[in-house]
């Protein structure tokens, strides 16, 4: 999958930068934001300006599905509540693995690795197989980066709109050896030494909290698609997460 620049998708639409900035904040395009940096993949730029309004219409939204029925700051809100409740890294993302919200909590190694745009591809496709993965309860999977991720659902009825993706979960046997970091370096094509600088950045969880962690994130896949399912007003779903904030305080 290639990705477009902010410069690329100003001469694609005739928009202005502030103007593109605001439609990627507010989830009306699809946009990718790892650290401060917005990419556009192409193949869904395409498919949206083939069915979008003319620029700048604000009934643009970034396609049919989640974030459609997810108002984008109730769903950053609720990664970041998710993300700091299970102590990793959370993202929502539709079924095709595009982000509707920015990774809440990154890990350093993810931080770090983020700044190179060719690992935003991979990210991309890595969540969009977690999507194909049948079984519905959250299980860890080892990801691309090495460490272990795990995904809940959000769905509309029987129908299948999105993932919770939680994850940076450092494995029993990490940090890896020289030749696994330079597997990853060469996985996402970055650097060797940026890998093996943060390969430690990770998050350690016990048996326990990694239970935990699972629980909770199968609480907040059905939270979502309780939200996705009914408009709600951003203090609406704040109420909704406070049960999350109590698990956290009480465990």
């Amino acid at each position: 999958m290639s990705y477009l620049t902010t410069r690329d998708l100003q001469e694609l639409i005739r928009v202005d930068k502030s103007t593109i900035y605001r439609m990627a904040e507010a989830g009306r395009l699809p946009a990718v934001k790892v650290g401060r940096q917005w990419r556009f993949p192409e193949e869904a730029v395409m498919a949206w300006l083939g069915a979008a309004p003319a620029p700048g219409d604000e009934a643009i939204h970034a396609g049919p599905g989640l974030a459609d029925g997810l108002p984008p700051e109730v769903a950053q809100s609720v990664a970041d509540l998710a993300a700091d409740a299970m102590g990793v890294m959370v993202i929502i993302t539709d079924m095709d693995g595009v982000s509707v919200t920015q990774i809440a909590n990154p890990c350093g190694l993810v931080a770090a690795m983020a700044r190179e745009a060719s690992v935003l591809a991979r990210c991309i496709t890595t969540w969009k197989h977690y999507g194909a993965v049948p079984d519905l309860v959250p299980r860890f999977e080892p990801s691309e980066f090495g460490f272990l991720c795990a995904r809940s659902f959000v769905r509309r009825g029987s129908e299948l709109l999105g993932m919770v993706i939680a994850g940076g979960v450092a494995p029993e046997d990490w940090p890896p050896d020289r030749a696994g970091i330079a597997a990853i370096a060469a996985r996402f094509g970055v650097p060797t030494d940026l890998v093996a600088t943060h390969i430690g950045e990770v998050y350690r969880l016990t048996g326990e909290e990694r239970a935990r962690m699972l629980g909770l994130l199968s609480r907040v896949g059905v939270l979502i698609s309780h939200l996705a399912a009914e408009p709600v007003r951003p203090a609406e779903a704040f109420g909704a997460d406070a049960d999350l904030v109590e698990r956290r305080s009480t465990s």
